[in-house]
């Protein structure tokens, strides 16, 4: 009897635990069914007319025109770090040379769109999904259906141009002005010969340098849209401007973890399955 009562409270005690698990995967799945569907109903909307050209180019400006000074600011001062660091450790093995041609590779493959992409989603991600949850709080979204009109096409679509073409441009001035930064540092501080840094950058830089950096910014744009979008949509109406608050922190968090997992899985299908 003793044994019989010992495993009924073993079992009583596991009970809320599975019931937790079930509950978050349920959950899960739910999430994901939602998220196909946003997918799907933003794809064909993208080449179904009339084509909402003001909202693009509004969102153009707002992605990009509002988000290049401070992508400009974090370009410059990563080309700094990259070049004093590089510096400092290649010069125990005689090799401070290499320099330039090490910002060059850093910048343009690796940092530039990772760093832009970080910047994009803590302010255009998060902007996204509370702009997006406000309206959900407050029946906008339900009076956009009430007339006719597709939140996705109105809503999403704008927004994930405009970070799909914006994203790779930012990240394209952001490797120049990591260029400049890593220049400022490696000939005024350094004290490296100017024409030999800038030969080292030209040399470690390679077209296809550019465009994988071009295609990882693009594809991050892509998350940080359709993230912001669905969490904003996900918002319930009874939740008010706490429920906004939390889905916006959720937003930001899981773009940054996306666009991390993305990265390494771009790195591994581009260098080790294509050999770029």
């Amino acid at each position: 009897m003793n044994d019989n009562h010992a495993v009924k409270q073993d079992e009583g005690l596991f009970r809320p635990f599975f019931k937790l698990i079930i509950e978050h995967i349920n959950l899960w799945v739910n999430g994901l069914g939602k998220a196909s569907i946003l997918v799907y109903s933003t794809v064909v909307s993208i080449f179904t007319p009339p084509f909402e050209y003001s909202l693009i180019l509004k969102q153009l400006h707002i992605v990009g025109v509002r988000s290049f000074q401070v992508v400009l600011i974090t370009g410059t001062v990563t080309g700094m770090i990259i070049a004093l660091q590089s510096f400092y450790q290649l010069s125990e093995t005689s090799t401070e040379g290499m320099t330039g041609a090490i910002v060059s590779v850093s910048i343009v493959k690796e940092l530039s769109p990772i760093i832009t992409a970080f910047v994009l989603s803590g302010r255009i991600g998060a902007s996204i999904t509370a702009e997006i949850g406000a309206m959900k709080v407050s029946e906008q979204i339900d009076a956009i259906l009430a007339m006719g009109v597709s939140p996705a096409k109105y809503l999403v679509v704008p927004r994930l141009i405009g970070c799909l073409i914006m994203l790779p441009v930012l990240t394209i001035f952001a490797d120049a002005w990591g260029f400049l930064g890593g220049f400022v540092i490696a000939v005024f501080l350094l004290s490296m010969n100017a024409r030999f840094f800038v030969n080292q950058f030209r040399t470690g830089l390679l077209l296809n340098d550019i465009i994988i950096g071009s295609v990882k910014a693009a594809i991050f744009g892509v998350i940080i849209a359709f993230v912001g979008c669905y969490k904003g949509f996900a918002v319930k109406e009874t939740s008010g401007a706490e429920g906004v608050g939390r889905a916006t922190t959720s937003s930001t968090v899981m773009s940054l973890l996306l666009i991390l997992m993305m990265n390494f899985f771009l790195d591994h299908l581009l260098y080790t399955v294509l050999g770029l």
